[in-house]
C-alpha cells in the first residue's frame, strides 16, 4: 500500500512542477496563448487535486501506529495545492484585467481598483478556505481517533470473550475434577466399610473359636 502512495507522491510532485512553470508564464504570453494555458493549468489543478483525494484515501488505509508520518507529508502536500492555487487565481486576474482593457479600453486607474477589489475578494476566499481546509483536518483526525478508539474496543472485546470462554473451559474442567472426586471418595469409603465389615467378622470368628475351645476342655 505505501508503494501505491509514493506513486501517487512522485505524480504529484511532477505535475505540480509543471503548473508552477505554467503559472510563472502565463503573464508574458500572447492573449491567444494565455487563454489556451489558464485553460491547461485548471486541468491539471485538478489532476493535482485527484492525486491528493487519492493520496489521502492510501493514508486512511495504514495501520494507525505507522499514520503520523504520511499526515505530516499530506498536510504539507495541501498547503502546497493552495499557495499554486492562489499563484494561479492573480494570474488569472492579471490575466482577465489585460483582457478586459484590450476589450474596453479601460484607462489604468479604473484597471488598477478593479484590479486591487478583485485580490481583495481573492484574498478574502483564500482565508474562507484556509478555514474550511484547517476544519476538515480536523474533522479527518478527529475520524482516525474514533477510528482508533473502535478499533481499541473491538481487542478489548476479543480478550474479554476470550477470557470468558477461558472460564467456562476451567468451570467445566472443575466439575469434572469434582465428579472424579466423588465418585472416588465414594469407592474409599465402601472399602473402609468392607474392611470393617470383615474385620468384625474376623474378630466373632475368633472368638467363636476360643470359646468352642475352651468348652472342650
Amino acid at each position: 500500500m505505501s508503494s501505491d502512495f509514493e506513486g501517487y507522491e512522485q505524480d504529484f510532485a511532477v505535475l505540480t512542477a509543471e503548473i508552477t512553470s505554467k503559472i510563472a508564464r502565463v503573464p508574458r504570453l500572447p492573449p491567444d496563448e494565455k487563454k489556451q494555458m489558464v485553460a491547461n493549468v485548471e486541468k491539471q489543478l485538478e489532476e493535482a487535486k485527484e492525486l491528493l483525494e487519492q493520496m489521502d484515501l492510501e493514508v486512511r488505509e495504514i495501520p494507525p501506529q505507522s499514520r503520523g508520518m504520511y499526515n505530516n507529508r499530506m498536510r504539507s502536500y495541501k498547503q502546497e495545492m493552495g499557495k499554486l492555487e492562489t499563484d494561479f487565481k492573480r494570474s488569472r486576474i492579471a490575466y482577465s484585467d489585460e483582457v478586459r482593457n484590450e476589450l474596453l479600453g479601460d484607462d489604468g486607474n479604473s484597471s488598477e481598483n478593479q484590479r486591487a477589489h478583485l485580490l481583495d475578494n481573492t484574498e478574502r476566499l483564500e482565508r474562507s478556505s484556509r478555514r474550511l481546509e484547517a476544519g476538515y483536518q480536523i474533522a479527518v483526525e478527529t475520524e482516525q481517533i474514533g477510528q482508533e478508539m473502535l478499533e481499541n474496543l473491538s481487542h478489548d472485546r476479543e480478550k474479554i470473550q476470550r477470557a470468558r470462554e477461558r472460564l467456562r473451559e476451567t468451570d467445566s474442567n472443575l466439575g469434572k475434577s469434582s465428579r472424579i472426586l466423588t465418585g472416588m471418595l465414594r469407592r474409599i469409603i465402601q472399602n473402609r466399610i468392607l474392611l470393617v465389615i470383615l474385620g468384625i467378622i474376623v474378630v466373632i470368628t475368633i472368638l467363636m473359636a476360643i470359646t468352642f475351645s475352651v468348652r472342650r476342655h
